[in-house]
């Protein structure tokens, strides 16, 4: 039987509903706001797996059914890898409720959301979000929930909940916040330059906004809820622990003074590979546990030297950052480059500029949308000493890039004012911690040295948190190794003027108002010390782009000439671009965009377009073709599709008894424009150039004031 609770939420009602679809699933709910409905299951394996690590998997998925339309590949119909904002949007959801399984938990779970109606004004990932929460809490799967989510928007000031697609637009501040009862759980967004204490304002308004949702997962829970499985966390040997504590111990100590990474690892490997060998006998067939015994070891160690020594990996301050370098133009042909350093870190940032053809065109519920910047983050395995097999962008490299794209579009120009498509691509180099700020920081110096005039460089830090009980630390600008042991991950990127982008991750089960104020005024001063270190390499953007960079030359015409530059079948600006080794765009303004790769040919195409759009003027001279001869005159073709008539009476001083004694068709003359009537007939003279009797000059005998009638 069906069960539903509702929830008045923002402008509309959120419903949960489950019992009626997808029973079998150990797990499902149907999710609604609005018009917009999410399908939600979860299925956990009822046999456990040995992976050492949760086997989580979340998909999430918009079916283009939902917007009523037939997808727009050849095979029409949803296939090939998800889409970026599938794939941001499964990270989302995964990210949150991850660590809210039990430790060791190794049975595998999966979570699939489905947009089955799509309202054109409320997003469904919120709604997928939730419906995981609550199919988790409904099912038999051991889950530490319910977490809830809302979008946080903000419009002339004022904040809103889950503003509509629509409103989004005019939104200075977007950001979708998960939450528990007792905190923060997750942070994902950005804005226009929000001062930080504005952006936690946002944050805690989402979270008091989601507590309702809590609430219907509970009372949803109470209805149709099932018993959890029974589920016993594995237990390690005691005794094993003990002799892994009094083996290592020490040496790992002195391990995390080891400053650099590798050097480091290695280290821990040796202890690792000695601990094995000196319990092989006593344990026998024990190698994983014994592996597993020193990883948490070397976790309490590692953690116990910052909560306890005061200490980090590195021996910098709690707040203190890498050694920086910057270095732009370091990649003679490109369009703009720039080589960022920050520690172990590195980050090469390449810019690519393009013509609006080359904007990137996304088929989405919402209708196609098409992307003038675009920022693709590589993580190629040889920056972490690892081999591997390369493929295409992972979900990692997705969810980084869409962060830092998120950073860098507050600060670009409007299209009016720089018509170009930008790509901004960052290759990780090395890594050794928060590799998606290197690329912010790479993609902003890599702006400017390409001459794009944007509105402020941009710098993003990451933070860390360990937490004992009471003892409290936050760690800036963290390393590989802080985040892995570490309680949080919390991005921030911005400028002087403020927040553009977030993205906050925790391990543990929330997070108080008071850790974040102060994780965000730590993380302000350490990334505006960053952007001051950034500007030594280059304090402000080129005063011009690249000379290898294409040139884009904007004309206006009269929209009555666009079939003029297209021509029959589009003969005219194929042989355009031939030509001229360009590529046009024409809209229906009549704005024209010429895209060269260098100047003389976007000059010569230029002056091509405007020779076929320009109108005539009189008084004007012209070279022109006769296309056509009469008894009464020779037509000239004065420029493509224009002609005028040249009187027999204007070809020549003399009186002229055939026209052909004169000029025949195909010749090439000049010709003056005397007269353009209101019905746009031209009256030409071939006269008007030519020397008169008595060596008067071209105009003496062309005063129509002097004139008789006009000959019919």
């Amino acid at each position: 039987m069906e069960k539903k609770v509702e929830v008045p939420l923002g402008q509309n009602t959120l419903s949960i509903s489950t019992g009626k679809i997808a029973k079998q699933a150990s797990g499902s709910v149907v999710v609604r706001y609005g018009d917009t409905i999410v399908l939600v299951t979860v299925v956990g394996s009822e046999d456990e797996r040995n992976m050492g690590f949760l086997p989580l998997t979340v998909e999430y998925q918009e079916k283009v059914y939902a917007a009523g339309r037939i997808p727009g590949n050849y095979f029409r119909r949803e296939i090939g890898r998800p889409s970026e904002k599938e794939t941001l949007t499964a990270r989302m959801i995964d990210r949150p409720i991850r660590p809210l399984f039990p430790k060791g938990y190794q049975f595998e779970t999966q979570v699939i959301a489905t947009v089955l109606s799509m309202d054109q004004e409320n997003d469904p990932d919120t709604l997928a979000m939730n419906g995981a929460s609550a199919a988790l809490c409904l099912s038999d799967i051991p889950f530490a929930g319910p977490i809830a989510c809302v979008r946080v928007g903000r419009i002339n000031g004022e904040l809103i909940i889950n503003p509509t697609i629509s409103q989004m637009e005019t939104c200075d501040l977007n950001v979708f916040v998960a939450g528990s009862e007792n905190g923060v759980v997750m942070v994902e967004g950005g804005g226009s330059f929000i001062p930080e204490k504005e952006m936690l304002d946002a944050i805690y308004f989402g979270q008091e906004a989601l507590q309702p949702i809590l609430a219907a997962q509970k009372d949803l829970m109470a209805q149709a809820g099932v018993p959890k499985r029974a589920y016993t966390p594995p237990k390690t040997d005691p005794e094993l622990v003990e002799r892994v504590a009094g083996l290592c111990s020490v040496d790992l100590r002195a391990a995390m003074d080891i400053v650099p990474k590798l050097e480091r690892a290695d280290r821990v490997r040796d202890i690792k590979r000695g601990a094995k060998a000196a319990l092989e006998e006593d344990f026998p067939g024990k190698s994983s546990e014994v592996s597993d015994a020193v990883s948490a070891l070397l976790r309490k160690v590692l953690r116990g030297m910052v909560l306890n020594e005061g200490k980090r990996l590195g021996g910098r301050a709690f707040d203190g950052v890498r050694e920086i370098t910057s270095e732009v133009g370091v990649l003679p042909r490109t369009h703009g480059s720039a080589l960022f350093t920050r520690g172990e870190t590195q980050a090469l940032g390449i810019l690519t500029l393009g013509s609006t053809g080359d904007e990137q065109r996304v088929e989405t519920l919402s209708g196609n949308e098409f992307r003038p910047f675009m920022l693709h983050y590589n993580f190629p395995p040889y920056s972490v000493r690892e081999t591997k097999r390369l493929s295409g962008p992972s979900r990692r490299d997705i969810g980084h890039g869409g962060l830092s794209t998120r950073a860098l579009k507050e600060v670009l120009p409007l299209k009016e004012e720089f018509d170009y498509t930008i790509r901004i691509v960052s290759e990780i180099l090395e890594s050794n911690g928060s590799s998606s700020m290197a690329t912010i920081c790479a993609g902003s110096l890599a702006l400017m040295d390409g001459g794009v005039p944007i509105k402020s460089a941009v710098s993003g830090i990451a933070m860390g948190l360990m937490q004992e009980g009471d003892q409290v630390v936050i760690l800036s600008d963290i390393l590989g190794d802080e985040d892995h042991m570490g309680d949080m991950d919390f991005k921030v990127a911005g400028t002087t003027e403020g927040i553009t982008s977030v993205q906050m991750d925790i391990k543990i089960q929330s997070l108080s108002r008071e850790i974040m104020d102060s994780a965000l005024e730590q993380a302000r001063k350490g990334r505006l010390h960053i952007l001051n270190e950034m500007l030594k390499a280059l304090s402000s953007s080129r005063d011009s782009i690249s000379e290898y960079a294409p040139k884009v030359y904007i004309i206006k015409i009269n929209p009555d000439k666009i079939r003029d530059i297209i021509g029959p079948g589009g003969k005219v600006i194929r042989q355009i671009q031939a030509d001229t080794n360009t590529r046009l765009d024409v809209d229906d303004s009549g704005t024209v965009k010429v895209s060269a790769v260098n100047q003389e040919d976007g000059e010569k195409a230029v002056k091509m377009i405007k020779e076929i759009t320009a109108d005539p003027e009189i008084g004007a001279i012209y070279e022109g073709k006769v296309t056509k001869v009469t008894d009464f005159g020779a037509f000239v073709a004065i420029m493509p599709g224009t002609e005028g008539l040249c009187h027999i009476s204007q070809l020549a001083h003399e009186h002229v008894k055939k026209v052909q004694d004169v000029v025949r068709e195909g010749d090439i003359i000049q010709v003056k424009v005397l007269e353009i009537s209101r019905d746009g007939k031209i009256r030409l003279s071939r006269k008007a150039l030519l020397e008169g009797p008595d060596n008067a000059g071209p105009d003496k005998q062309d005063d129509p004031r002097k004139r008789g009638p006009r000959p019919q």
